[in-house]
């Protein structure tokens, strides 16, 4: 009997002592790397009106091959594909190398694009292994919210 209580309160010292979640570190997915665009939802909202959102998907194969890179270095390349008007053959609807921050205490993330004056600012709103979720917002209307949330899935080669 006494070796049962023993045991008893030796599991008690060791359950009371081992979780301690005081200390748990979140590990989160790295932002760098190479990701497919899979959705956009544009998101208005004026004053006095009512919301309005749409959703975009980049399902045809050319806008497949769509890709955003996110460098180690802090420096990517954005390409946005679109078919052209000739069947069959693809062109590109945005091209441009940027550089960017991203804090992943606040998750606030800034995309300077080469040749565009003003950054784009914005949210990463989820990452995981194999998805990103980023919302970017347009202030320069004060009457209307505007927002661009952007669904990537990480392409693997």
């Amino acid at each position: 009997m006494k070796k049962l209580a023993l045991l008893f309160a030796g599991l008690s010292l060791f359950v009371a002592t081992g979780c301690n979640d005081d200390e748990e570190t979140v590990m989160e997915a790295p932002l760098n790397g190479i990701w497919q665009p899979v959705k956009k939802v544009v998101t208005v909202v004026a004053i006095g009106e009512d919301p309005v959102s749409d959703g975009i998907s980049f399902d045809t194969d050319c806008q497949k091959t769509s890709r955003w890179v996110f460098g180690i270095d802090n420096n990517g390349k954005r390409k946005d594909m679109g078919d052209s008007s000739t069947p069959g053959t693809c062109t590109p609807t945005f091209d441009r190398n940027f550089s960017y921050t991203y804090d992943k205490d606040s998750k606030a993330i800034q995309i300077k694009y080469q040749g565009i004056v003003e950054p784009d600012q914005g949210k990463i709103i989820s990452i995981s292994d194999t998805t990103v979720n980023i919302m970017f917002e347009d202030k320069t209307d004060p009457t209307e919210f505007h927002s661009e949330t952007y669904t990537l899935k990480r392409v693997t080669l």
